[in-house]
């Protein structure tokens, strides 16, 4: 039996987009796995965080070939100055991943630069900036009870879920940083995000290491923050409108993440039967993601609905009779979930893959895309051909009034303080002519008008000799030919349009959970919560993490 894939027609449009969650293909988790499997080396050669809370640690990962350093600075940041917004200038914590052990002259390097964030400069032995703040809450929490001589709370601390969040984990050269060309050739480091999702996973230990060290410095016989209440936290983000281009900026990249998990699920769907392992497997990972669910806390006016109906969908779904012991059994559960919301449908197709790690696990290797930006014009396709491949790509939209207020009621513009992407009003704000091309619906369109007076045989490269502001339009249709899933088939400048749900969709191919969204333009989430610490870390527990053992 064969299934041919979910169309794209289906799979990107912004409200799928945004109910996708972490599958076995996450970043975190390939990380995890990875370095499990290798056999990594975890140490701590440096502490020297000082009695009030201030100074640096080095964090060491050696993994077969390498080693990598997280250099942490803590601070000593007033509770006023402490808040999510990209614009601030002074954090709790702020790191550096370095290629390699440094040594006291590049600490000292570090410390004069790494805790100005943007305002410094690093060097190309520099893989990643970050910084992060403390949730005031759950740090006083843990702090206070262990220097009391007891445990947190253990379901207060749930609702939390983490000690700190980061606002930004820069890396690919900025602020100095090296290239990701220059590092993207190391097995380790060859999926995407691999740098920064290890950045994270060290910033969890030393977050934990710190709030102990806060302990022992009210009392020095403070206990250790227990181990099973430490798994259950994860490091928080907060991720605003600087991620959100990122899919618009990057088709290639973005076809081989949907690809891949597309692909991964049609070979699920398509086998004739079930083991009794993998229906027993499938049955415990559903109800640990139904307790997991008490722990997805949001009182955004969007996704809080959503999420009581995925908890209804859910519930409805585990008193369904099971269809895992009849012919193709995980397609009838799939056509059974595509009746409900889409939260739950892809939740359903995240759970499914999980027992088959020999059908899924070799399409990560699937999932770069060293090519995506540099692809060539073909400037002899005909006018004909163009025509066609626009008509399947974008079908109605290239009709559509694109006069109409509401079409482009927004703009995308780069904000010339922090150097990163924001969204306007357009009626209200007059920034046109720093306007982002970030509108590949509105860009085919024009293409779209611009070909209609044309002969068919006419090649492409004769429209652009007259008319060269075609080119990425022309581009990027030409890719999306053998590229089918690159393109988001909603319009990105539309009054109604959520930015949240590109945010959501980038955020869970890293692995994240909990998404909480602040607004239609920011959200917060969790990352690596339930993951074993470096020193816990074996293959029998770096990948299922992510699925708390269900009460």
């Amino acid at each position: 039996m064969t299934l041919a894939l979910r169309p794209p027609a289906q799979v990107m449009r912004l409200e799928r987009l945004g109910a996708l969650h972490q599958t076995r293909l996450s970043f975190m988790r390939q990380l995890t796995r990875r370095m499990a499997a290798e056999g990594w080396r975890f140490a701590r050669p440096v502490w020297r965080i000082g009695a009030d809370g201030t100074g640096h640690a080095v964090l060491t990962a050696t993994g077969p070939a390498r080693t990598y350093s997280l250099v942490a600075f803590a601070h000593d940041l007033a509770p006023e100055a402490r808040t999510d917004r990209v614009i601030a200038e002074a954090w709790d914590a702020t790191f550096a991943l370095f290629d390699g052990v440094p040594g006291e002259a590049d600490i000292a390097r570090l410390a004069r630069n790494v805790p100005l964030q943007e305002a410094g400069r690093l060097d190309a032995r520099c893989l990643t900036l970050s910084r992060a703040n403390r949730s005031e809450r759950a740090w006083d929490m843990v702090v206070s009870a262990l220097a009391s001589g007891r445990q947190p709370e253990a379901e207060a601390l749930a609702r939390v879920g983490y000690l700190m969040r980061t606002t930004a984990v820069y890396g690919s050269g900025k602020f100095g940083a090296a290239d990701r060309e220059s590092y993207a050739y190391r097995p380790e480091l060859a999926a995407p995000f691999q740098a920064e999702m290890l950045t994270v996973y060290l910033i969890r230990a030393f977050v934990r290491d710190l709030a102990e060290h806060a302990a022992r410095i009210r009392n020095p016989d403070a206990p250790r923050l227990d181990p099973a209440l430490a798994e259950t936290l994860g490091i928080g983000n907060s991720t605003g409108l600087g991620m959100a281009p990122f899919l618009v900026n990057h088709p290639g990249l973005l076809n081989n993440w949907i690809a891949a998990r597309e692909t991964a699920i049609a070979r699920i769907r398509a086998l004739p039967a079930a083991a009794p392992e993998a229906r027993a497997l499938f049955g415990d990972l559903l109800a640990r993601a139904r307790a997991d669910l008490s722990r997805w806390t949001t009182a955004h006016p969007r996704q809080a609905p959503r999420v009581a109906r995925l908890r209804r969908d859910l519930t409805w779904l585990s008193r369904q009779p099971d269809p895992l012991g009849g012919p193709a059994p995980w397609d009838m559960l799939c056509r059974r979930a595509e009746g409900l919301s889409p939260e739950a449908c892809e939740l359903v197709h995240s759970l499914i893959l999980e027992p088959y790690p020999d059908l899924v696990d070799d399409l990560a290797a699937t999932m770069s895309c060293p090519d995506d930006g540099q692809e060539p014009l073909e400037g002899a396709m005909p006018v004909a051909t163009l025509r066609r491949l626009l008509r399947e790509t974008h079908g109605d939209a290239l009709d559509a009034d694109w006069d109409a207020p509401e079409a482009t009621a927004r703009l995308w513009y780069v904000s010339e303080e922090k150097q990163e992407p924001r969204l306007a009003e357009r009626a209200d704000e007059p920034l046109e002519q720093w306007e982002q091309p970030l509108a590949p619906l509105r860009d085919a369109a024009r293409l779209w008008r611009a070909l209609s007076v044309l002969p068919d045989d006419r090649p492409a490269a004769h429209l652009l000799l007259d008319a060269p502001q075609h080119r990425a339009a022309i581009r990027r249709v030409q890719l999306a030919a053998r590229a089918p899933y690159g393109e988001i088939r909603d319009n990105t400048l539309a009054a109604g349009m959520v930015p949240v749900d590109m945010l959501r969709a980038n955020l869970s191919f890293f692995g994240a959970t909990r998404f909480d969204p602040r607004s239609d333009r920011w959200l917060r989430i969790c990352m690596f919560a339930g993951a074993p610490y470096p020193e816990a870390l074996t293959e029998a527990c770096a990948d299922l993490w992510v699925y708390p053992s269900a009460p």
